[in-house]
């Protein structure tokens, strides 16, 4: 997949995230099912956390000058909720109260930091050469790890919706 089209994914997938999370109250966004569940709030603070580190992460990948012999994996696994998949440590969210224009902010915040990067690669072919090991999903490609950042919101979409359902 080109950068390119991974990029207007990114923005349609975070355009879905901002139409489902406006108009939700700070009780609807920071309720939680039960203790051991996260609150559409905390979803989106993971999403923002795990931005961020991924930036790093890529940002690490790039400054190697070794080509990769990683091959391409199917990233569909993150689509599949019936699959439970643990956050590492330093992804999961705290217990802060968040109103809507916080995560928004956030959000924002972590999008622009990984716009940043991508803009700065002056030749993309690049992301398809290096790779960086992640916690939990081992060697990817860069192209990869960008690739997951969209997959994993639409994952974390279909949660929310979830959630808003068990508003009902």
């Amino acid at each position: 997949m080109e950068l390119q089209e991974i990029k207007q994914n990114l923005i349609e997938t975070r355009v879905e995230l901002f139409g489902i999370l406006n108009g939700l109250t700070g009780e609807q966004l920071n309720k939680r099912k039960d203790e051991s569940s996260w609150s559409i709030a905390q979803v989106c603070q993971h999403l923002s956390k795990t931005e961020e580190l991924y930036v790093l992460a890529i940002r690490t990948g790039l400054q190697s000058n070794e080509e990769s012999l990683v091959g391409n994996k199917s990233l569909d696994f993150l689509l599949d909720r019936s699959q439970k998949i643990d956050a590492p440590e330093i992804a999961k969210p705290t217990d802060e109260y968040l109103q809507y224009q916080a995560i928004i902010e956030r959000l924002n915040h972590s999008r622009q930091q990984l716009l940043e990067l991508l803009n700065t690669i002056e030749d993309p072919s690049v992301l398809s050469k290096r790779h960086f090991k992640h916690p939990v999903f081992k060697e990817m490609l860069l192209i990869e790890w960008v690739q997951s950042i969209y997959m994993h919101e639409q994952r974390h979409i279909k949660q929310i919706h979830e959630m808003i359902d068990g508003f009902k």
